[in-house]
Parts: structure tokens; C-alpha cells; sequence
């Protein structure tokens, strides 16, 4: 049961991170989540406002005597990613994550848990209420819709925070403190056609399934080579297409820019006598993505089932174009940071794929710590599309955080992290997108760093959150604030 999570220690944190789990909060749908940080704020008789867009900000004194420190922003944002596995009946708009504990983690059934950032939400709601905590001036900043499209961020404005130093608890990797972070872009195509084409009544339908993919992260993720199950269906199809003749009524995969795909579906004609050997091509075609992707993907599965016959489908030249389109277009990463080896510098995620009823829908969110190569990227998959005839616009660019490497909070933190890990922490630039970019170009002078507890597979149904990493999370920050 979710309330399990309320007997894990640091008791407060766990107490507000299961509240969050009740609030329905997927980005875009902001009111409740933020009342509910409103009203925290105001219970600790603490000062505690609201920004035009929605962001929240709680401020606390400094302890006595230590009224003259810098001024600590503690900041996360307080939506989270909507996904679930297509068998789970779940409405983000209105049910709880049913969060449960499965041995050292936290997880939820069959849904994204929210810990991502809902977990850095909690940590700091909860060193606001511990007033035993020695530190100076603290401030908490709760921003908005930060999956899709850093809303909170950008519509923050000068003056509204009063930071010298900022924790933004809003990383993965414990052990990890990040100085720089990936900018991003997203990439729509779209195009409408009106010369559908009627299906034969000769002609069976089936409905094809890709699903079983692990998906994950887009930046976080990104590196470790999971399959995208547009990119699988798109190769699938295109071979079909020059085997049997197949014609596509429609197709859909992926949901969520920031989420690798993990799951796709089409709806195809094929003639009666071809639906035998068609059945065999499809098991054939998932034993060859079980072999290719082994030791990444476990669970990949491909089927193929009769359906009832669509009305349309698409005309042969938009569906061959598309298919070529979705084959070229670049996916994963496309190159990696030099002077951090092993981060990827660039990378696009061909994260939704819509066909079907007159308009063909495809979303990219390209990634990199260069401006100049994310829209090189973002160029190529133009291109790509470009050659079909589609529609291509570039929306909600955001730069990325460049790297301190003289930063005063890395020094402190490098050093809390030894005192309790016993080892040095590894200083790294994060390839997914952070608040921290946004927030630097608002307060340039401020001096930024990122961190969080063990977090796995976020933005998708197996995310997970490390229970005793929390608790140590906690206490880096307690440290790091007694010795700012």
C-alpha cells in the first residue's frame, strides 16, 4: 500500500513525498500540486509567494547568528512525467500513484512514480519544517511545468528569488554532482492529406504490437542504447511494405517527448493469401530484435492479431515517404563531450509518431550542450522531413548551463560528499535537460550545482527511488548547509 512509505526514515520527507503521490500532477495540470506547497509554506509560518506562472517560492530566516551567509535556494519542480504500461488502467488527470516499497526501492504499479522531481520536492518541504537545522538564509523555489516545455523557469523573473547559491535536487545519480547540463529544442512535423485512399474489401486488417521496451529518460537514458519502438516500427514496416505489398491504415508510438518510446502500433491491410507467411515475418522480425538488442531489452515483443477493417488508409505515397522519413532521420546520440568522456554532447529522441485520419504527426526533442550542433541536428531531421513535403518547426528552445569549473558550492559539496561516502564525488555535465540554464540566464552571478538520490529509469512505468540514498541525500544537504 502507498501509506507503507510512511514509516521510511527521514520521516518528513516520506511524509510529503506521499502526499505528492496523491496529487495528480502531470505537466500542465499545476493548480492542486502547487496549492498544496502554497499551503505547506504557510503551516511552517514560513513567507511564502506565488509568481505569475505559477511558481512558488517559501522563505526561511537564518538560524541565529548566521544571518550572514549566502542566501540557499533549495529548487525542484513539482510535475512529473505520465506514463504507464498500455494494460494498466490509470488516469493521471485524477487517480494517486499507487507507490509501494519493493525491498530497497520505491516504485509504483505499472505507472511512473513521480520521483522524479517529486522526491526533491519532499527533501526540501522537509529541511523548510526541520528546525533544528543550522543554516543561513534558505529559500525553496517549487517551479512548474518543467517536463515539457520549463514553463516555471522561463516565465521566472528577476527579484522573485534572492539566491547567492543554488541546489537544484534534481538529479539521478547519487554520488553524482552535475555543473552543466544539455540545452534542447523540440522539433514538430506535421502534414495534412486529403486524397485518403478507400481500403479493398479483398484485404484482411491486422493490428500490429510493439511493446514490451523499457523506454526511460531521453537524456538520462539515451546512452545506454534501449530501442525506440518508433524506430523499430518504422524498419519493420518498410521491409513489410517491399515483402508483402502491406498498406498502413494507421500508426502511433510514443506519448512523451522526454521518454524513449516503448511502445507502437499499426493497423495494416494485407491480402487473405499473404496473412499466413505475414504472421511468420512478424515472429521472425521479433527474434531478430530479441538478438539484436540483447543484454539492453528483455521483453521485446512483436505481434500481430486480426482487427476490424478501417474505413481509409494512407495514401501509398504519404505512407512510403513517411516510413523513408522515420528510417533516415537521425536517433540516439549523435556525438559525445569531449572534455567529459562518456556524456553525450548531442542526441535526438524521435519520441511521437501519429498517421492516420488526414494528418501525419511526428515530435523530436533534440538535446545538446552546443547550441550550434543541437540545430545542426535539429537541421538533419528537417531535412529528413522536409523531402516528403511535411511541415517542420523549431519550439521551446532552451540553453544549456555551462560549467563552473572555479564554483565555490562544488568545492563545499565535493567536500560533504567525501565526509559521508568516504570517496570523492564525480563532478559531471548532465546531458538531460535542467532548470539551472534558464534559471543562470535570470540570476547570471548565481552559483549552481545539481545532485539527488539513486534514481531509476525515470519517465517511465519502472522508475524507482532508492530509500536508504534519501535519507543520505538528506543529510548532504544538512551538512552542506551548515558549512556554506
Amino acid at each position: 500500500m502507498a501509506k507503507d512509505i510512511l514509516t521510511l526514515k527521514p520521516e518528513a520527507v516520506w511524509r510529503y513525498f506521499y502526499d505528492l503521490t496523491q496529487i495528480p500532477r502531470p505537466t500542465g495540470q499545476m493548480d492542486e500540486v502547487t496549492r498544496y506547497v502554497f499551503e505547506a509554506g504557510k503551516k511552517l509560518g514560513l513567507e511564502t509567494l506565488q509568481d505569475e506562472v505559477g511558481n512558488v517560492l517559501i522563505r526561511k530566516p537564518a538560524t541565529p547568528g548566521m544571518e550572514k551567509k549566502p542566501i540557499i535556494t533549495l529548487q525542484g519542480h513539482v510535475d512529473m512525467v505520465p506514463q504507464k504500461n498500455s494494460d494498466v488502467q490509470h488516469d493521471f488527470a485524477k487517480d494517486p500513484i499507487d507507490a509501494y516499497i519493493d525491498g530497497e526501492w520505491v516504485t509504483a504499479r505499472g505507472t511512473t512514480l513521480g520521483a522524479d522531481n517529486g522526491i526533491g520536492v519532499a527533501l526540501a518541504l522537509a529541511i523548510l519544517e526541520d528546525n533544528s537545522l543550522k543554516h543561513g538564509p534558505l529559500e525553496a523555489l517549487f517551479t512548474i511545468n518543467e517536463e515539457v516545455g520549463m514553463d516555471g523557469a522561463n516565465g521566472l523573473k528577476s527579484g522573485f528569488c534572492k539566491g547567492d547559491i543554488l541546489l537544484n535536487i534534481d538529479s539521478e545519480v547519487e554520488g553524482n554532482l552535475y555543473i552543466g547540463c544539455a540545452g534542447g529544442i523540440d522539433v514538430n512535423v506535421s502534414l495534412e492529406y486529403k486524397d485518403q485512399e478507400t481500403t479493398s474489401q479483398e484485404d484482411q486488417a491486422v493490428r500490429l504490437t510493439l511493446s514490451g521496451l523499457k523506454g526511460g529518460h531521453s537524456g538520462v537514458d539515451i546512452h545506454i542504447g534501449r530501442a525506440n519502438a518508433n524506430k523499430l516500427m518504422a524498419r519493420f514496416l518498410k521491409c513489410a511494405v517491399e515483402e508483402f505489398g502491406v498498406r498502413v491504415a494507421s500508426l502511433e508510438g510514443g506519448s512523451m517527448r522526454n521518454a524513449i518510446p516503448r511502445e507502437a502500433f499499426a493497423v495494416l491491410t494485407i491480402a487473405p493469401e499473404d496473412a499466413e507467411e505475414f504472421c511468420k515475418y512478424v515472429a521472425e522480425f521479433e527474434a531478430l530484435f530479441t538478438k539484436e538488442f540483447d543484454g539492453i531489452e528483455d521483453k521485446i515483443s512483436l505481434k500481430v492479431e486480426k482487427c476490424d477493417m478501417p474505413t481509409n488508409i494512407l495514401p501509398e505515397d504519404i505512407q512510403d515517404n513517411l516510413i523513408n522519413a522515420l528510417e533516415a532521420c537521425q536517433n540516439g546520440p549523435i556525438s559525445m563531450l569531449q572534455s567529459f568522456p562518456d556524456t553525450v554532447e548531442s542526441s535526438t529522441n524521435l519520441a511521437v509518431v501519429r498517421a492516420g485520419d488526414g494528418l501525419v504527426e511526428v515530435k523530436f526533442l533534440v538535446r545538446s550542450s552546443s547550441d550550434s550542433r543541437k540545430m545542426w541536428v535539429a537541421s538533419s531531421i528537417e531535412s529528413a522531413f522536409l523531402l516528403m513535403g511535411a511541415k517542420v518547426e523549431f519550439d521551446a528552445p532552451y540553453t544549456g548551463w555551462q560549467p563552473n569549473a572555479k564554483s565555490h558550492i562544488m568545492e563545499v559539496m565535493s567536500k560533504v560528499y567525501e565526509e559521508i561516502y568516504h570517496e570523492k564525488p564525480d563532478v559531471k555535465v548532465m546531458h538531460a535537460g535542467l532548470e539551472c540554464g534558464i534559471i543562470q540566464g535570470v540570476m547570471p552571478d548565481m552559483d549552481m550545482i545539481s545532485f539527488g538520490p539513486e534514481i531509476r529509469h525515470p519517465h517511465s512505468p519502472d522508475e524507482k527511488v532508492h530509500i536508504d540514498s534519501v535519507a543520505r541525500t538528506y543529510e548532504v544537504i544538512v551538512k552542506t548547509l551548515e558549512l556554506v
